[in-house]
């Protein structure tokens, strides 16, 4: 029976419906994290009756036929990158894009990492790091001497030094954007790197035409809305539930089928 292997194929793909709203549930307070999205596709039909078919020697046309569906199958996990809310933390180090960017920080391959979260700490040089001590791109260096730093809207850094009455700028943040965001391919520790799918990175400064401004001493909340991931989790688990109830109906006739003399 095709309902048997059908709605084991809708069980699975709920199973990682669920999978995706617990990730999403989980990262409900990791910075700059944006929710993820699963979407499906039908699996390929039989046809029993192909549509256009002639049914007659006259040449009169079959207009629907008979096509049935084999089940459902995994398409995309899909990354909705709509903007966090922002949330103030007073702490001069963290920076929150409002509007299109991303930082760039040099992984230890060398290679560049993408991200949204902007809580940015100090290297034992002085270096902007992230908390796992990867250097902001390009690099910036606060002075020892420091007595107060200041990121303005367009990502220049600023610093007070002591004994000083003007301030020195000391860096730029800049920033990236690509063409396709959800192409971009997830490392894990808030980290993107560029792909085919997510085009090549257009490099600018806070500010300019197309990219967002730097909001100091704030980071970006996750995206992930819980009343909306509940409802999804709700609706995903009654549709597993009900593909479940598709295999015990289909058992039961089958067993009917089976102890008929």
């Amino acid at each position: 029976m095709r309902s048997l292997s059908i709605a084991a194929t809708g069980m699975l793909a709920q199973q990682m419906n669920v999978e995706v709203i617990s990730n999403n549930i989980a990262n409900m307070n990791t910075s700059g994290y944006k929710r993820q999205r699963a979407e499906f596709n039908d699996l390929l039909y039989q046809d029993m009756r192909r549509v256009g078919a002639n049914s007659s020697e006259e040449g009169t046309i079959v207009p629907s036929g008979i096509q049935l569906g084999l089940g459902v199958k995994p398409a995309a996990i899909y990354r909705i990158n709509e903007q966090g809310s922002i949330q103030m933390t007073d702490n001069p180090l963290d920076m929150a894009m409002n509007g299109k960017g991303m930082f760039m920080v040099e992984m230890p391959n060398g290679e560049t990492g993408y991200t949204r979260a902007g809580s940015f700490q100090l290297s034992p040089d002085g270096d902007l790091v992230t908390p796992d001590g990867y250097p902001v791109q390009p690099g910036i260096t606060i002075p020892v001497d420091a007595v107060g730093v200041t990121v303005n809207a367009n990502g220049e850094v600023w610093v007070d030094l002591d004994g000083q009455v003007d301030p020195q700028l000391v860096g730029q943040i800049e920033v990236a954007r690509f063409p396709n965001e959800a192409g971009l391919q997830a490392l894990g520790d808030n980290l993107f790197a560029e792909t085919r799918a997510s085009g090549q990175a257009t490099v600018g400064v806070p500010g300019q035409a197309g990219f967002g401004s730097v909001l100091q001493g704030a980071v970006e909340s996750s995206n992930v809305d819980m009343v909306k991931e509940i409802t999804n989790m709700v609706a995903a688990q009654r549709a597993y539930e009900m593909n479940s109830k598709v295999i015990s109906t289909s058992d039961e006739m089958m067993r009917n089928v089976s102890q008929m003399r």
